[in-house]
């Protein structure tokens, strides 16, 4: 099977080389194949030297304004030609033998969608933190339904792949989201086979840092969140009143772990 892994990128040179040599090394089964496609916006910062000393082992390397990471992935999503996709950010990381379990999950459930595992929330020391927003989102995984992704989202987007098939007919990114357009192509992947969780260790490191989406627009991500969750489950639903509740709590606890990040 070939899986396509997309990096969009805009001057993250601090972190980048990191993330693409987590991709590069990944160890494939014999007949699997990695496509890996490098989506630059035009960065200014030594992004694009950092790339092109890898090009031997890329699909693609572009380098052009876009509308941002969800513009650039959109564009990716149209040169891929694996049938399973990914993404990983220019400051995150997968852990060794990510992509070779994303691969024999998607064999094993030929009718999903998408599939996810378990992701760390790290420093720029790579030491995990956050524990409690992770514990949360694992301990959703045994209960795992539509009904419950429409309540909360607890699936981390660089432990998370999906078949192109599903990508085609689900829709692209959207592009007038600021922070929540992963969350909401999760729940339209939701419709076209529903998702498998991949057990086990963890995939993927999700690099939090003051700058980061995360660090800086997250009542923003959580208010898109809501409104995917309802347009998904309808205004009205008991599923829009949990994840409202959900938003507000959540919202609370960053503004308390966020004391002094900065």
């Amino acid at each position: 099977m070939k899986i396509s892994i997309l990096t969009p990128n805009y001057n993250g040179a601090r972190w980048l080389a990191r993330a693409m040599d987590s991709v590069l090394a990944q160890e494939l089964a014999p007949g699997d194949e990695l496509e890996y496609l490098f989506l630059d916006g035009g960065s200014t910062d030594g992004s694009l030297a950092i790339a092109a000393a890898r090009r031997d082992r890329l699909a693609a390397l572009v380098s052009e304004k876009d509308a941002g990471p969800a513009d650039a992935l959109n564009k990716g999503f149209a040169r891929a030609t694996g049938e399973l996709v990914g993404w990983l950010n220019a400051d995150d990381v997968y852990r060794p033998g990510a992509l070779a379990k994303a691969i024999a999950a998607a064999q094993a459930h030929p009718r999903a969608a998408f599939f996810f595992g378990k992701c760390r929330i790290v420093d720029e020391a790579g030491t995990e933190i956050r524990g409690f927003p992770t514990f949360v989102k694992n301990a959703c995984f045994p209960f795992s339904s539509r009904f419950l992704i429409q309540c909360i989202n607890y699936v981390s987007q660089p432990a998370s792949w999906f078949r192109r098939s599903a990508l085609a007919a689900a829709g692209g990114l959207r592009t007038d989201f600021k922070a929540a357009w992963d969350y909401d192509l999760t729940l339209r992947l939701w419709r076209q086979g529903g998702g498998a969780r991949i057990p086990g260790a963890p995939l993927a490191d999700f690099h939090w840092h003051p700058g980061s989406i995360s660090g800086t627009h997250y009542e923003r991500q959580f208010e898109e969140e809501w409104r995917a969750a309802v347009a998904d489950a309808g205004r009205f639903s008991p599923q829009a009143a949990i994840h409202w509740a959900v938003r507000h709590g959540i919202v609370a606890c960053y503004r308390f772990m966020n004391r002094g990040s900065v």
